[in-house]
């Protein structure tokens, strides 16, 4: 048996370890999955008045909803699946609320008792097997009745049907832009379908409600959710908040503008009190200037010359109403690039400190650039240790250091025999058999010998010429040092 939970009726749907046609016993999760449904906060409360309420809100199809009266005192809670009273005939609905709240509801949609029709029973085996059967026609007799609307070219839209619950009659809700003459439609429906037929116009809004979806925000269609009441929408709306009039984003699913523009716009109104009217126009020595663009939340107005709208220079609203008074007085303003302050701008502190994507990127190039730089060539090497020998070897004008040079002077290297008085070395007999072979020789000579370079003697070279300069000639690079006296003490001061 089903519950009825789902807003179809599916049998399929499980509630719980129990699932019986008087209902499920956990009300928070069974009494709130449908759409349009109401929260009973009053259900763990008991009545302290002895009257009861005799009145209980029904569920049927999607989000239709009527009042019925509990003439039988029929025990019900939120869930029970019950028979309750039609024209012709019987249907089988679920019940949604009881208890005090019925009553405020029937205030709040104008509902009359004396109108309300009253429960039979609640619905047996019988009953729910009928109504679950009707149910599952219900998409193709949807399909079929499209077919026929289009065979006759009509202008209308079949959204949805509903069999009532004895399967006595079907209920076709359509949608169109004009006024539909279906009576030829209803016969061809009659004789295809074998029964009643009952058809109502409703609006785009209402279809909407009906099929459900997902709005631009993410959320539920709040027409399907909780919205009960569609209050009319117009482009003056927008208009006030400031919103450029683009209909594929103002729309939404149902064609028309969105519901949700009215929620705020009463405090874009409130806070549209304080600014000045938008067809203001300022009196400047430049020329005449028109506002152009308001910012609700900056409290700012954009303004540019009528002669050029390029430039647009914003001002806040207390220095707009200024300006507007001093050409009430017939005086003319400054230049608009004169009033304009320049923006300061605000020092802002990142938390998470992750704006960019690449930003690990961007250090590691960071660091191989100054790793590049810290690395000097070989070159560069060779230069700065002679330039640090040649620092090391001048010498200072103070008297002590000379004297430790003089000390410290190392005698003359005694100079080297040549290699014409070293003994030669005998040649081994494997390099003789080399030198006795004529290619050999011929490498020889076309190949001279490769001197290796004597770095170390040009070194000590340079540094002796550099000993021998710095001592005739002075250091012109030593600084002169002046004796610092304190500051002399003002009295007057």
């Amino acid at each position: 048996m089903s519950c009825g939970c789902k807003t179809s009726g599916d049998s399929a749907h499980s509630c719980g370890p129990k699932k019986t046609a008087n209902g499920c016993e956990n009300v928070n999760t069974c009494g709130n999955s449908y759409k349009l449904s109401v929260f009973d906060w009053l259900s763990n409360i008991n009545n302290p008045a002895s009257n009861r309420c005799d009145f209980v809100e029904v569920r049927f199809k999607n989000d239709r909803k009527s009042f019925y009266k509990n003439v039988n005192n029929i025990p019900l809670h939120i869930g029970s699946v019950i028979t309750v009273e039609s024209s012709p005939g019987h249907d089988v609905g679920v019940v949604s609320l009881t208890g005090e709240l019925v009553k405020i509801q029937m205030k709040k949609k104008k509902f009359s008792e004396e109108s309300a029709l009253k429960i039979y029973r609640q619905a047996n085996q019988k009953d729910l097997e009928v109504w679950q059967e009707a149910r599952k026609k219900e998409d193709n007799v949807k399909i079929d009745a499209r077919k026929i609307a289009h065979r006759l070219g009509l202008e209308m839209k079949i959204t949805d049907v509903e069999y009532q619950g004895d399967a006595s009659k079907v209920t076709f809700y359509y949608t169109a832009d004009n006024r539909v003459d279906f009576r030829m439609l209803i016969k061809e429906y009659a004789g295809a379908f074998r029964t009643k037929i009952d058809m109502k116009q409703i609006g785009f809004r209402q279809e909407a409600a009906k099929v459900g979806g997902i709005g631009s925000c993410g959320r539920e269609l709040c027409c399907s959710t909780w919205l009960t009441d569609f209050r009319s929408v117009n482009t003056n709306v927008a208009r006030y908040q400031q919103l450029s009039i683009n209909p594929q984003k103002l729309a939404g699913q149902c064609g028309k503008l969105k519901c949700c523009l009215n929620y705020e716009l009463d405090s874009y109104l409130d806070a549209l009190s304080n600014f000045p009217s938008s067809s203001t126009m300022l009196d400047t020595e430049k020329g005449r200037a028109f506002c152009i663009k308001i910012d609700v939340f900056k409290k700012k107005m954009w303004f540019a010359y009528v002669d050029s709208s390029m430039a647009w220079y914003d001002f806040d609203i207390d220095l707009v109403k200024k300006l507007i008074a001093k050409n009430k007085r017939g005086e003319k303003t400054l230049p608009l690039e004169d009033l304009k302050q320049p923006d300061i701008p605000l020092a802002t502190i990142d938390l998470i400190q992750e704006n960019s994507v690449d930003r690990f990127e961007k250090k590691n190039r960071g660091n191989n650039k100054n790793r590049n730089q810290n690395r000097p060539n070989n070159n560069q090497n060779n230069q700065g240790q002679q330039q640090g020998q040649n620092r090391n070897t001048r010498p200072n004008n103070r008297p002590e250091r000379q004297e430790r040079s003089e000390r410290t002077d190392r005698p003359e290297r005694a100079e080297r025999p040549e290699r014409s008085d070293r003994p030669a070395k005998q040649p081994r007999p494997e390099r003789q058999e080399k030198q006795d072979r004529p290619d050999a020789n011929a490498q020889s000579n076309n190949q001279p010998r490769q001197q290796k370079p004597q770095q170390p003697k040009a070194q000590v070279e340079k540094v002796e010429t550099a000993s021998s300069d710095s001592e005739k000639k002075p250091n012109p690079n030593k600084k002169k040092f002046k004796k610092k006296f304190p500051p002399k003490k003002d009295n007057n001061a």
